[in-house]
Parts: C-alpha cells; structure tokens; sequence
C-alpha cells in the first residue's frame, strides 16, 4: 500500500523569502478587480442588519427583525455553495450578473412590503431571495489569485491574509455605516444603499474577465465536475468554520445584551468593533510573518486559541474586560480563517475552488445565524453571561472535529501537493493559467 502524503514540519536552515503585501499588490491587473470587490463585498455585512433596522422600525418586534435577518442569513449559506459551483462549471460572470439583480429586485421587494405593513410571513419569503443572492465576491476573489499567482504558489498565503482582512474590514465597517445610514436618513436608505452598492460592485467585478479562472470542463462527453464536498477535508474545514461562525452570531446577541444590562447599549458596537479589529490585526500580522510550521498545524494553535479566549467571556465582570477577553478572542479568528482556507485550496478538487471557498464561507453565515439564534434564547432565560456559552460550545465542538480527524486536511493523490512553510502553499496549480 503506498503511503500516505504527509505534512512538511521540518523545520529548514533558511526560511523561505518573505512575502509581503506590497510585492502581492504589485501583481499585475490586481487591483483591477479587487477595488470592485471591495465594493461589492462591503454590503455584505450591512444585509443582516439593515433588514432587522427595517423590519424593527415598521413591525416593533425584535423577535421578527432577527428571525426575518436569520432568514436572509440562512438563505445565504445554503443557496452561497450552489452560485460557487455553477461559477466554477460556467464561469463567474454569467452567474455574478442574474445573481445581483435578483438581489436588488428581492430586496426592492422586502423593502416595499415592510413600509406597507405587509403580514410578516410575507417578509419571510422576500428576505429567502435577498439573501440567497448575495453574491459570493469573496470566494470569487479567492479563486483570482489562484489564477493569477498561479506561478508564485508562494503568494498564496499572503493573498488569502489578505483576504481575510478585508473580510473583516468589510465587518467592522458595513454595520456600522448601516446603522449611521438608518439613524441618520430612514432604516430603509439602509438596505437601498446595500442594493446599490452589491449591484455596482457586482456588475464592474463581473467585467473583469482577464483575471477570471479558466472554466474547465470535464472529461467526457456529459461528465459533471466533482463536488467540493467529495473531499473529506473540505467537509471537515466547513464544520469547523460552521464553529467559528457560532461564535461570531453568539459574540454579537451576548455583547449587545451584556452593554444593555449594563446602562451602556450605545457602547455594543465599540467592544465588538475590539473584537472585529483584533482579527483584523492578526490578520495582517500573519500575513507578514515567515512561517516554518504547515498550515495544518497552524490551524490546529488558531483554532485551540480561540477556544481558550472563548471559554472566559461568561465570566467577565464589566464591559472593558469583556473588550480585553473579545480582543483575545479576535486575535485567534483570521489566523483560524486564513489557515483553513489555504489548506481547503489543496484539498478541493480541480474544478471546484470557487464552490469549495464558498462552502466554508456559507459555513461560517450559517454558524452565525445557529449562534445568535441559540444564544438569544438563552440570554431571555438566563441573561447575557449564559450567552456567552455558545461561542466556546460552538468552538469547542469545532476543536474536538479537527483533532480527531485532523489526518482528513492531508492532500492525498500527490506528494506534490504539500502545505509549505511561509503561510503559503505549494500546490501542483497547473491548468490554473491566466485567461
């Protein structure tokens, strides 16, 4: 029996070359489709908000907002994997140009229901579509690079850093320019602006064709390409990122309690905001390092760190501890992101990148919704402290996966194609050309 590819921990005399963010921005024609991604990516995280501002504001109900925004959330993370994969079968922008106008059509809808006092089971069916079609920009994005530094495996790792903090640029912004845009003109401009800014930043990415991956189509005559999903690896990384994702939906519901039973509710988005920029930090931070260990073993010290900043949150007494103790948890987020989805690259079949990212990214909306949903329960029952309890559930649950299973995120089928030093991967990306 042949045996089975194993992960480069040795450590060498030298470490590789540092890869740093000027050197991969400088890549030709990057910037090209990463300025309308930007844009396109940055309502993303004024979505939820803005529809539970919405539907707060014409219904009075803060058990409908969260449960029509959940909705929305929901839709996102099961219907986000399917736009990955026919992206991946026909391309990105014959998917990117229906997908946004279905958005602002169903979100034009949830709009004019909600100021018309519409029944509420009316807003359920309009938010399904608003979120299911949200475009998947940054899974989209992702899969630029890999064809662009298709001959620089080494970038790899700095590009998906910086993806990471650009995700949660976009999460530590887009909330908050929803809710200065629904205080400052009406809930609705809110979601008009998200719909606007989606379908701009959709429709300039999709015209960027000469960045696109190649479409590649299967061998024989109507041969399907494989699912993501085939691969045990990427199946463990989405369960793991459906974890992270609990505690990104637990942190918000417990932070905004915790500051409401205090007397300082103005004061939710400052420690969650303390949150969202530890991350991004780390992010950045990971990016510029030189690292010597797989990115295997990287996730595993990620993902128990955060483990560890999780499990004390419960137990802080006031609102500057808990923003110390949520630093600490931010810090472990981007480094867990951005090892997963290095490793998922080498993991997901040729011809299934897009749908793979997507799959851990849907992973982590729905976790959101699944935390915030569990923890608002138990905050109703038992206060915000018992909140707190779903972050490290949700992790830890996520922790136990990945080390039982951890010999799951090897590449098999080629010695090739190992996990490297440096934050990056060398992966065999032949076939990944420019067009």
């Amino acid at each position: 029996m042949a045996a089975r590819p194993t992960v480069d921990d040795t450590p060498t005399t030298a470490p590789p070359a540092r890869i740093g963010y000027p050197a991969l921005l400088r890549t030709p024609g990057a910037w090209r489709f990463l300025t309308p991604a930007f844009v396109a990516r940055l309502p993303y995280a004024m979505l939820s908000m803005g529809i539970a501002l919405l539907v707060l504001d014409t219904d009075g109900s803060y058990g409908i907002a969260g449960a029509v925004a959940a909705t929305a959330a929901t839709a996102q993370a099961v219907v986000g994997p399917l736009t990955g994969r026919l992206a991946d079968r026909i391309g990105q922008a014959p998917v990117l140009v229906p997908v946004v106008l279905v958005h602002a059509v169903s979100v034009g809808l949830l709009i004019a229901l909600a100021l018309g006092h519409a029944p509420a089971w009316t807003l359920f069916l309009a938010a399904a579509p608003a979120g299911a079609s949200v475009p998947q920009i940054g899974a989209m994005v992702r899969s630029r690079w890999l064809t662009r530094l298709s001959d620089r495996p080494a970038h790899l790792g700095t590009a998906f850093a910086f993806e990471s903090v650009t995700d949660e640029l976009t999460f530590v912004v887009g909330p908050v320019l929803a809710g200065a845009i629904a205080s400052t003109v009406a809930p609705a401009a809110a979601l008009i602006t998200e719909a606007a800014l989606t379908v701009a930043g959709g429709l300039l990415f999709a015209a960027q064709r000469a960045s696109a991956p190649v479409v590649r189509r299967a061998a024989g005559a109507g041969a399907r390409p494989a699912s993501a999903l085939v691969s045990p690896g990427v199946r463990l990384l989405a369960g793991c990122f459906l974890g992270v994702g609990t505690v990104f939906g637990g942190m918000q519901v417990s932070v905004i309690a915790f500051a409401e039973q205090a007397g300082q509710g103005g004061l939710s988005g400052v420690v969650y905001g303390v949150f969202a920029g530890g991350s991004m930090l780390a992010g950045v931070a990971y990016g510029m390092a030189n690292w010597r260990r797989s990115a295997q073993q990287r996730l595993l010290v990620s993902y128990a760190l955060l483990v560890l900043g999780c499990s004390v949150l419960w137990a802080m007494p006031n609102l500057t501890a808990l923003a110390v103790a949520g630093l600490v948890c931010g810090l472990a987020i981007a480094p867990t992101l951005i090892s997963g989805y290095t490793l998922v690259e080498t993991l997901a079949p040729e011809g299934a990148k897009t749908e793979a990212f997507t799959w851990l990214t849907g992973a982590i909306g729905l976790g959101l919704a699944i935390g915030s949903t569990v923890a608002g329960q138990l905050i109703d029952r038992s206060g915000p402290s018992l909140g707190f309890l779903v972050p490290v559930a949700g992790a830890g649950a996520g922790l136990v996966a990945l080390v039982t299973m951890r010999r799951l995120l090897t590449a098999r089928g080629s010695a090739g194609r190992t996990v490297a030093r440096g934050g990056s991967t060398a992966p065999a990306l032949a076939g990944s050309a420019v067009d």
